[in-house]
């Protein structure tokens, strides 16, 4: 297929408005090397070393990771185009799927290449660019040590710790926190996917119950517990930080301990306003 039978995407633009910019360089809008779909409105989206083709198509819109050595076949994500604000739909499951498979590919390819270090000094990079992101938002994070890599920590004007930790040599960093349960009203919706109902009847206890409540992807394991988290996606729990806490009485104020995996560092940046 020809470029000048392909036209563009009509939601390029805005989908690469809503990506976070890496190193100062925004997300860039062009014509797509090639069709994934027979006359599809097609565009690729680039930013740095990492490039998404956009194909509008018989009532949805998918996403396609454009690598150099092969062609793509299967979307890494779509949505209905009628849906409800299907551009911000995209870009909540770029964020939380697709980026961080593309930087977890990109990180074995360092180690493979140069070694289990060049992939940690990327991380360390990434983590360099997040906290001067929450310098920006009235943060005041610092470098400590961990056994598996480099981390930022940070205190919370009501108290709350956060952690961001380089567990391993992948692509994705591990966000820790303790502090009150509010605090994590505004991150977890960003980690989890959409709800399409019924919310499960596994609400143990009035602590379960008040996350569950807010929360319906988030499942009860006991009465001081909660996880969420699919193959491919974000996971996690948030429990409560004893053993002799109370499970019959939760609030915002409720004094918890989480713990996320598989998270993005372009989420990390996009959510930063909710970690601080």
């Amino acid at each position: 297929m020809s470029l000048s039978a392909v036209s563009h995407a009509e939601t390029a633009a805005p989908l690469a408005a809503l990506l976070p910019a890496r190193r100062g360089e925004a997300w860039k809008v062009g014509p797509a090397p090639y069709g994934v779909r027979p006359n599809a409105a097609t565009s690729r989206l680039t930013n740095r070393h990492r490039s998404l083709i956009v194909a509008e198509s018989a009532g949805r819109i998918e996403i396609f990771t454009d690598e150099h050595d092969m062609f793509p076949v299967t979307p890494d994500a779509s949505v209905d185009a009628a849906g409800p604000d299907p551009v911000a739909a995209l870009a909540a499951r770029i964020l939380r799927t697709v980026l961080p498979q593309l930087d977890t590919a990109a990180a074995h390819r360092a180690r493979w290449d140069k070694g289990w270090h060049q992939a940690l000094t990327n991380k360390a990079a990434d983590l360099t660019e997040l906290g001067f992101t929450l310098i920006n938002h009235g943060a005041h994070p610092r470098v400590r040590s961990h056994v598996d890599g480099p981390a930022l920590t940070w205190t919370s004007p009501n108290g709350a710790v956060w952690d961001v930790l380089s567990l391993g040599a992948d692509g994705t960093f591990t966000v820790a926190y303790d502090g009150p349960v509010r605090g994590l009203y505004g991150l977890v919706p960003a980690l989890l996917p959409p709800f399409d109902g019924p919310a499960l009847p596994d609400a143990t206890s009035a602590f379960t119950w008040h996350l569950t409540d807010r929360f319906p992807q988030i499942r009860g394991v006991n009465a001081a517990e909660v996880d969420f988290g699919a193959q491919g996606e974000p996971y996690g729990f948030i429990v409560l930080p004893s053993d002799d806490t109370p499970t019959d009485r939760a609030d915002d104020s409720t004094h918890v301990a989480a713990q996320f995996g598989g998270v993005g560092a372009d989420l990390l940046l996009a959510a930063a306003s909710h970690l601080v």
